[in-house]
């Protein structure tokens, strides 16, 4: 009677379980999947992670996975969308902070990438990834471009200020986010040094950098090489 009684009650942990699962509203089931999705992209990458997986972690079938993302590529579409979007607000607040000089401002854009390095550590690992092959948007290179746009404006003053060819900003701007990102990408492993330092460090090179920028640079090596 015991042994029934023991059954009977695991059978009604297990229908309840069930029963629990089966009243999760849509919104909450697609939520589920993208924080499993983010979690499983991070540790294995795109091509490393399956729709089973993601089924199975969530307690559903793999049609519900298919059904709210149409696939593995959907899903991870969403959160590589949603990944760009916070770092992108996090720079671009950075970047609106009134009375700040310009300085200060590629300071605060660099602190605000590291944040988003420490605080959301597994979306940059998503980030830094290689995008899925035939995807165009989504991949690394194209975040910087896109971070890189919010920055333009504020190296183009300052070019002008220095009487430097402000048509050259966006390129700079290339440089300056793509050195601090990758600075990012390798203090995400490392962690050898506090985040301020980094940060600091990053923006002396950089904005020391731009105060004995030449007008006119060119190679001296191939000055060299020339003669």
């Amino acid at each position: 009677m015991a042994r029934d009684s023991s059954g009977g009650s695991r059978r009604g942990s297990r229908a309840s379980a069930r029963h629990a699962g089966a009243r999760m509203t849509g919104k909450e089931r697609r939520e589920q999947l993208i924080r499993i999705g983010r979690t499983l992209f991070a540790e294995r990458g795109f091509e490393g992670t399956t729709v089973e997986e993601i089924a199975a972690k969530a307690g559903v079938s793999k049609p519900v996975v298919y059904e709210h993302f149409g696939g593995k590529e959907g899903l991870y579409a969403v959160v590589v969308d949603r990944e760009i979007r916070s770092l992108l607000d996090a720079i671009t607040h950075s970047l609106t902070t009134p009375d700040s000089s310009p300085r200060e401002l590629v300071e605060q854009a660099a602190l605000a990438l590291l944040d988003y390095v420490e605080e959301s550590t597994d979306g940059f690992r998503i980030l830094v990834r290689d995008s899925p092959t035939g995807q165009s948007t989504g991949s690394f290179a194209s975040l910087i471009s896109d971070i890189a746009s919010q920055v333009e404006h504020l190296l183009a003053a300052e070019f002008k200020r220095r009487r430097l060819d402000p048509a050259t900003a966006p390129m700079y701007a290339q440089m300056l986010v793509g050195m601090i990102a990758l600075t990012g990408q390798w203090w995400l492993d490392s962690r050898r040094y506090d985040k301020a330092d980094v940060a600091a460090h990053v923006v002396n090179l950089a904005w020391n950098g731009l105060a004995g920028m030449e007008r006119r640079p060119r190679l001296h090596t191939a000055s060299r090489g020339d003669s």
